[in-house]
């Protein structure tokens, strides 16, 4: 009896394993190829999820400003970070919690700066890829931002710090690999105050898991705020609505008055 129980077990495992490894394949076989046969990624792309607000799992939360009631308060979110927690430094951390606790204030994206990587990919906004055997181009609706990865060239130095950062790109098989180095420290990897400074490398890893889903991994080092490199992970997924484009969010206009609404001569009256 004891020894039909075994054969049982094993011919169900089997029968899953089989499923599993088919399932597998067929997801293989659905990779969007180039005319050159790499792997595919062009396309417009969105990540779903609370993860703009805060990376790490999060409860709901009041929102800064109680007038807009509940359209105004934090969703609660399960977080992107691998282990649930950013290993910060003591600094880092605390750091992070002051800058939280005044981050509409202080939040460049609320002011309409470049969300840097890897923020742009999971803000609540598409991005659109397009790919060709040198370049890989990825534009963000958000603040019309964009950036450029360069394919093969290892040795290609950047010539200033910027935004996006400075982007080097190639293949590990059929896995987009995106070297991201040089970004500015001012920018933050959501509105709790998640940051980082100049030494900031980001190792992205874009995989098909299927014709219209990426798996998204990135490694994120900087040892002056972290005790050790670590990870976000979240799927993005084709946007396939009919004619589907990015559109215009240039955003400056609508940080004008709190950005220099101050230096209008009628402003101290109006405050």
């Amino acid at each position: 009896m004891r020894l039909a129980r075994i054969r049982l077990i094993a011919a169900v495992l089997s029968v899953l394993l089989g499923y599993a490894t088919s399932g597998i394949a067929a997801e293989n076989t659905q990779v969007p190829r180039t005319a050159d046969g790499r792997a595919d990624f062009s396309g417009i792309w969105q990540a779903i999820g609370s993860a703009h607000y805060d990376i790490e799992p999060h409860a709901a939360d009041f929102g800064p400003l109680f007038q807009l009631g509940a359209i105004g308060a934090i969703p609660a979110g399960i977080g992107i970070v691998e282990g649930g927690e950013i290993p910060y430094t003591e600094a880092g951390r605390t750091k992070q919690r002051a800058s939280k606790a005044d981050w509409l204030a202080q939040d460049p994206l609320v002011k309409c700066y470049m969300p840097g990587i890897p923020r742009a990919n999971y803000l609540p906004f598409p991005f659109q890829i397009i790919q060709s055997p040198e370049f890989v181009v990825m534009a963000y609706e958000f603040a019309s931002a964009s950036r450029i990865v360069y394919m093969n060239e290892p040795d290609y130095e950047a010539p200033i710090y910027t935004w996006m950062g400075h982007s080097l790109g190639s293949f590990d098989g059929d896995t987009l690999v995106i070297d991201v180095t040089d970004q500015v420290a001012d920018t933050w990897f959501d509105h709790a105050g998640n940051h980082h400074t100049e030494s900031l490398r980001v190792t992205e890893r874009y995989t098909h898991m299927g014709p219209n889903t990426l798996m998204y991994e990135a490694t994120l080092e900087d040892p002056n705020v972290y005790t050790r490199p670590w990870k976000v992970k979240f799927p993005l997924y084709r946007r396939l609505e009919e004619n589907m484009q990015l559109l215009e969010y240039k955003c400056v206009e609508f940080t004008e008055e709190l950005i220099y609404g101050h230096l209008r001569k009628d402003a101290e009256n109006d405050r």
